[in-house]
């Protein structure tokens, strides 16, 4: 897309933090083949240059809609004006509360003004079609039980532990329960870009410093990866996948390089290369450790010198437990400590 790309490459940590969520607002418009006008635009840059505040972001799009109301109602741009802007505070706000009253509150606070059903549970049956599907449709939960679905997989996620899991399980698991969240779909419409939201909040809460640049040009791409996650039709041999789900998360999560291409998720696609080379290209083996590990490789790969201080701080995690984490890595023939602890380095191993 190629908004706010002189911030996020060049700028103060300050403005290139509002930048990169403003691109994942906007980018997130997509799943839903919107487009914000170049009026979001403009005001979101003064937002990012400190000019105003979001809440003026908002207050100005609210304004500008009022003194120019949309006629043409097909390409839904005041929408996508105003979901933009309100993703984009939200992703702003340091809280966050694991719960269905939070998913909720993320769809009013997302919808509000724009559908009547904000925040509300539907009371009705869908079926939509798929592009991804052939017109085809995926099977949603019936509207009699949305309440105790979305409960019960809640619940179960709270009590599940990510403890001791290395990268490539915790990654699944993440996977699985975003695909049953999405395919509850409590909502009539703004399903997606609510389960997103959600999502990306849930994962910081583990201290993941998400990938905004896959949601704001691959948003598309998780939606349809959802879609596949959760469609089967054996008479015509096709099963549910989350292949393709698991490289976006392997991206987002992990800096990995899989290849997104929507093309390649239609369900009669014919795929003349081999899977193989989609393959991760990272030069650190995730396999054999946690995510939490895979931080600290990826970071003293780029910061050799640091401190247990700097490492603690950069992983949001006590300098006790990143003494237990390096001992690991070293044990596992990781990472190497070279010439001493006070003129010392780090060595990565790339294995």
């Amino acid at each position: 897309m190629g908004n706010f790309e002189e911030y996020t490459q060049q700028s103060e940590p300050n403005k290139r933090e509002k930048a990169e969520v403003w691109k994942t607002a906007i980018g997130l418009q997509q799943v839903d083949g919107l487009k914000p006008s170049g009026y979001l635009i403009a005001t979101a840059r003064q937002n990012i240059e400190g000019d105003i505040t979001i809440e003026e972001v908002k207050q100005l799009i609210d304004s500008y809609y009022k003194q120019h109301p949309v006629k043409d109602t097909e390409n839904r741009t005041e929408e996508a004006d105003k979901v933009s802007a309100r993703i984009a505070q939200i992703l702003g706000e340091k809280t966050f509360s694991f719960s269905p009253a939070e998913y909720l509150s993320i769809h009013r606070r997302l919808f509000q003004d724009i559908y009547t059903h904000a925040g509300k549970i539907r009371d009705y049956n869908i079926t939509k079609q798929e592009w991804v599907l052939n017109g085809e449709t995926v099977l949603y939960a019936s509207a009699e039980s949305l309440k105790t679905t979305m409960e019960y997989d809640f619940r179960q996620e709270k009590q599940f532990s990510y403890r001791g899991l290395n990268s490539t399980k915790t990654i699944q698991h993440i996977a699985d329960f975003v695909s049953g969240l999405w395919q509850i779909h409590p909502f009539g419409e703004g399903n997606t870009r609510t389960t997103a939201v959600f999502t990306i909040k849930y994962l910081r809460t583990f201290g993941f410093e998400v990938n905004n640049s896959l949601f704001e040009e691959h948003s598309w791409y998780f939606r349809n990866a959802l879609v596949r996650a959760n469609f089967n039709n054996l008479t015509k041999n096709i099963h549910a996948t989350k292949e393709y789900l698991l490289r976006f998360f392997s991206n987002l999560l992990l800096g990995e390089n899989h290849i997104l291409k929507n093309r390649e998720m239609l369900v009669n696609f014919q795929s003349a290369q081999n899977i193989a080379d989609n393959a991760p290209k990272s030069n650190i083996c995730t396999l054999n450790c946690t995510l939490e590990e895979h931080f600290v490789l990826e970071f003293l790969k780029t910061n050799p010198k640091a401190t247990q201080k700097d490492i603690a701080i950069n992983i949001k995690k006590s300098e006790r437990t990143v003494k237990t984490i390096t001992s690991s890595l070293q044990q596992k023939d990781l990472l190497e400590r070279k010439n001493g602890k006070r003129n010392g380095f780090w060595l990565v191993k790339n294995n």
